[in-house]
C-alpha cells in the first residue's frame, strides 16, 4: 500500500469515529430531553389530578352541606354562638311587647297595659337584657325596664324583687362595654326613684363598681349625678353608705 493510500485510510477511520461520537452525543441529548419532558408531563399530570381530586375541589368550592358538618364548623365563629338568655326569651315571645319603628324615634307597643303585667319575672328579665349589645335587644330592655317602673303600684311590686335585681344590675355596672354600663347606671337611678330608701340595704354592693368607673373622666359627671339621685331618694341613710364607699363624694346638702 502506498503512503497516500495509507493516509486516506487513516482519515476515513477518524471520520467514522467522529461521526460515531456525534451520533452517541445526539442520542444521549435526545434521551435526556425525552426524560425531562416525560418528568414534566408526569408532574403536570400529578398536579392536575391533585387539583381535580374531590377533596381539593371541596376546599376550593365548599358545598352548602359542609356548613352542616360539625367537622367544618368553627366552634369560635360568631354563627356558632348561642343566643343570650334575653334574646332567646324575646325571640320566643316571652317579652309581651314589640318594637315599633318610628320616623323620629322607636317606641314599645305592649300586648296589654303594663300595669297588668307581673313584675316577677318580667322586670328581672328586662334588667338582664341591659347587658345586651345588639339591636333591638338594647332598646327593648332599656325602654321596657323604664316603662314598667312607671306603672301604678310599681313600688309594691319592685321592692320584693330587690334581692334578685341588685346582682343583675351589678353585672351591667361591671360590664366592659361603656354603653352597657350607662344603661345599668340609668336603670339604677330609675329603680331608686321607685323604691326609695328600700334600696339602701343593697346599695353597698353597687358602689364599688361606681367608684372604679369614677377614675374615668368621661364617667365622672354622670356617676356624680347618679349618686346625688341615690342620696335624694334614699335619704340620710344613703349618704352614710355612699360616703363609706366613695369618700370623695360631696352631699347635695352641702
Amino acid at each position: 500500500m502506498s503512503k497516500g493510500e495509507a493516509m486516506q485510510k487513516s482519515e476515513f477511520h477518524r471520520g467514522v469515529q467522529m461521526r460515531s461520537r456525534l451520533t452517541d452525543n445526539c442520542d444521549q441529548r435526545t434521551s435526556s430531553s425525552a426524560q425531562v419532558k416525560h418528568g414534566t408531563t408526569v408532574q403536570q399530570s400529578k398536579s392536575s389530578s391533585s387539583t381535580s381530586s374531590p377533596e381539593s375541589a371541596r376546599k376550593l368550592h365548599p358545598r352548602p352541606s359542609d356548613k352542616l358538618n360539625p367537622k367544618t364548623i368553627n366552634p369560635f365563629g360568631e354563627q356558632s354562638r348561642a343566643p343570650s338568655a334575653f334574646a332567646a326569651i324575646y325571640s320566643k315571645g316571652g317579652i309581651p311587647c314589640r318594637l315599633v319603628h318610628g320616623s323620629v324615634k322607636h317606641r314599645l307597643q305592649w300586648e296589654c297595659p303594663p300595669e297588668k303585667l307581673p313584675f316577677d319575672p318580667l322586670l328581672i328579665t328586662l334588667a338582664e337584657g341591659l347587658r345586651e349589645t345588639k339591636h333591638p335587644y338594647t332598646f327593648v330592655s332599656k325602654e321596657g325596664f323604664r316603662e314598667l317602673l312607671l306603672v301604678t303600684g310599681a313600688p309594691e311590686k319592685a321592692v320584693p324583687l330587690l334581692p334578685r335585681l341588685i346582682p343583675v344590675l351589678k353585672a351591667a355596672l361591671v360590664h366592659v362595654d361603656d354603653e352597657v354600663f350607662e344603661r345599668g347606671l340609668n336603670a339604677l337611678v330609675q329603680l331608686s326613684v321607685v323604691v326609695g330608701p328600700a334600696l339602701n340595704d343593697h346599695l353597698k354592693h353597687l358602689l364599688t363598681s361606681l367608684s372604679k368607673r369614677l377614675r374615668d373622666k368621661k364617667f365622672k359627671e354622670p356617676i356624680t349625678t347618679a349618686l346625688q339621685k341615690l342620696e335624694q331618694h334614699g335619704g340620710s341613710g344613703s349618704l352614710i353608705i355612699i360616703k363609706s364607699k366613695i369618700p370623695t363624694y360631696c352631699s347635695i346638702c352641702c
